[in-house]
């Protein structure tokens, strides 16, 4: 499979994706959890099917030590037990964040409050960026069909 565009040979991507680049070394050091960040990008890129950002994170998590247990199971994160109580706030969360156009209501009130009650304000913020970061980064990704498998962790930070 080939990419319909090559982003690290155009110009004008090299100088948009450089911004971009920023912004996610930005989030990984805010102070939500890495392990809260890693399965946050991975949920938002399996509901907008990124495979990419799937094979990305998968391979981010696993090395920062994530389980392949709890990697396979965040597809089905609702049904799974081994996920904590402010993982699965932040995991309701990034799909209501992602699922806007489906529910058009968007992240609900109680869904807000489940997560605030888990999170500080800044680790919040840092959440309601990650969720609309992945979103953004999958469209980029999805729309040119980018590759997925040969991601090596730490390759792009």
């Amino acid at each position: 499979m080939n990419a319909r565009l090559n982003y690290f040979a155009d110009p004008t991507a090299a100088k948009a994706l450089k911004h971009f680049m920023t912004a996610g070394k930005a989030l990984k050091e805010s102070p939500l959890p890495t392990a809260t960040q890693e399965l946050v990008a991975l949920r938002v890129s399996q509901i907008n099917g990124c495979a990419v950002c799937i094979d990305m994170h998968t391979k981010e998590a696993a090395a920062a030590g994530e389980t392949s247990v709890r990697l396979n199971l965040v597809a089905a994160w609702r049904e799974a037990t081994v996920f904590t109580e402010a993982e699965r706030a932040a995991l309701e969360l990034a799909e209501q964040g992602t699922r806007v156009a489906d529910a058009a209501g968007g992240v609900s009130d109680e869904v807000w409050a489940y997560a605030a009650k888990h999170y500080d304000e800044e680790q919040l913020t840092a959440l309601v960026i990650m969720v609309s970061f992945m979103n953004a980064v999958n469209r980029l990704n999805v729309i040119t069909q980018q590759p997925a498998g040969d991601y090596v962790p730490g390759q792009f930070h």
